[in-house]
Order: structure tokens, then sequence, then C-alpha cells
């Protein structure tokens, strides 16, 4: 067992990250090697697919090291759809048996965003990219989640979810069903649709993943400031974002002013006015946050927890 190094992963549905970081760092800021490999998320490409791609990026991470391959002290995995015991055991399971690590943890991709953010690991994380998540803990220990639901059930607010919506009124206004709206002609003119009704050809398209649909939420966000209809929309996810975190906030007896709010997630970390929407909505509920920290690398979080976890067993 090399028992001064751990690793931290974090894997989405597009790319798993991983980090290898020295087992004393204090301040969590130390990183030895990265690595990159393709999807994490086990209920999304499979378990046998995900389990290889986190192999994969830990091995990258190793290689520029410049370390040779070892089981290290610790590793947590912070995976989505991983957020339920039986994803996390049967991933804990292999990692044991591949020799990754001695002590393995593996939790839901929304938690190391709260430890990145909280030494304390206390506060609630907003995840906001292709889907949409919120999670928490409070001082007691208490955890609980809102959303998070997928984008059939739910991923209100999520790029894919804006996406979805710029399109619904895109066609409406195709139909005169709806409110003339600049998003017809800009969704034409992305999707290379010569007429309204070619947009059926390409969002249907094999190749229209939900990932390239949710990046069709740019289109969304670049007219929001003269469009009505899109800032409308735009409004629209910020409420449900809100809804989230105020949901949270109930739950966990989070107060206004004294929680951390740490945000994840392309959308909601690229588009400021989301951002500000959100908080606005959070103010007139009397539930903005003490502190907001932007999350762009959740895999330190998954960090932090590993050396936890390495430290609650020396």
């Amino acid at each position: 067992m090399q028992t001064d190094l751990i690793i931290g992963v974090d894997g989405g549905g597009t790319k798993t990250v991983a980090w290898i970081a020295p087992l004393e760092d204090s301040e969590n800021t130390t990183i030895l090697g990265r690595g990159q490999a393709g999807p994490g998320n086990p209920r999304a490409v499979g378990f046998e697919t995900a389990q290889a791609n986190i192999a994969a990026a830990i091995e990258a991470a190793f290689t520029h090291a410049r370390l040779p391959r070892a089981t290290a002290t610790a590793a947590c995995f912070g995976l989505a759809g991983a957020g339920r015991e039986i994803e996390q055991q049967r991933i804990e399971l292999w990692a044991q048996k591949a020799g990754i690590a001695h002590l393995v943890r593996v939790c839901g991709d929304a938690e190391p965003i709260l430890a990145a953010a909280s030494p304390a690991s206390r506060g609630i994380a907003l995840i906001c990219g292709t889907g949409s998540l919120a999670w928490g803990r409070n001082i007691a220990g208490e955890v609980a989640r809102s959303g998070g639901w997928g984008y059939l059930l739910g991923d209100e607010g999520s790029g894919y979810a804006i996406a979805l919506s710029g399109l619904n009124a895109a066609v409406r206004a195709a139909d005169g069903r709806g409110q003339t709206t600049d998003l017809l002609e800009r969704f034409m003119q992305a999707l290379g649709a010569k007429a309204p009704q070619a947009l059926v050809e390409q969002v249907y398209a094999p190749e229209m993943t939900r990932d390239r649909l949710a990046d069709l939420c740019q289109i969304v966000f670049d007219i929001a400031p003269v469009d009505p209809v899109a800032r409308v929309i735009i409004e629209t996810a910020a409420e449900h974002l809100t809804d989230m975190v105020t949901a949270l906030c109930h739950r966990l007896e989070l107060r206004g002013g004294e929680y951390l709010l740490a945000l994840a997630g392309s959308v909601i970390l690229n588009q400021p006015l989301l951002r500000s929407q959100l908080n606005e909505r959070l103010e007139s509920v009397n539930l903005a946050p003490g502190s907001v920290w932007l999350v762009e690398d959740p895999v330190r979080g998954a960090v932090a927890l590993a050396r936890s976890i390495a430290k609650a067993h020396s």
C-alpha cells in the first residue's frame, strides 16, 4: 500500500477527472498528478464502462505525476448516477478488488462540490449543467437533496431544460401558437435548418445527445436581454433553482445570511445572468446565502474527502 497518496475522482456524464495528492496537505492545494477519461456515470454508460474510465483517469494521473502505479491510502469517487447505496457499494467493491486504494468511498457528485468550498462540508451545493441538483448538510450532520430526478422526471433549471424550453417556444412561434421570438431564427441558424420543419430532423437526429442539446441553451442566454420570450425562460429557470435551494433550507433549518452556497456546473458557472437572478430570488424570500463559492474543480472536494477518510482511520 502506498501510504502517502490519496486519490480524488469526479465522474460525470461526459468525462471523468482524477487527481492524485499527498496525504499530508492541510490546505488541500497540492496536486501531484491529473488524469482524464470518458464518462464516469454508471447509470448513464453502464458500470463496466464507468469503471474502465475511472481506472483510465487514475492511470493517466499517475502517468502525469511520473509515479509508479500503486495502491493509495484512500480514494473518494464523486460520481453522477451514484447517489444510492446500491451503486456506491458496487463501485466500492470493484475499486477495492482493483487495488485502487485501501480505503474507498463512493458518493454522489454533489457532496464533493460542498467539500471543495467548505472544509466542514456544511451548506448547500447546487449543480446546474446539463442536469440540475441541490444537496446540503447542516451543522448537525443531517443531509438532504432536492432535484436530480433526471431529464424525464426533472432537471428543472438545467441547460437541457432551458434549451428544450427555447426550442418549444421556437416551434410554437413557427405555428403561430406562441409569441413571436428570435429564438426560431437563432435555432434554425445554429442547427442548419433552412425551414422551421427541418428542426425536427436536426433535433431528433441520433447524434443529438442530451449534452449537445443542452449546449443550445447558450442561444437562449444570448438573446435574453432583448427577447422577452427568452428572458422569461431564464427567469423560470432561476425560479426552479431557487425552489431547490429553498426546499433544502427549510428541511435542514438553514437561515438566510448564514449558510454557504457552492455552485458548480457549466451553466451556472458561465452565466452570470442566471446567478444574479438566483440571488435576487433567494433575497426575496430572505434566504440569500452568507457566502457563494464557484467550484470549477469538484474533484478537489473528492480529494478533501479522501483525505478525511484516511485521517479518520489513522
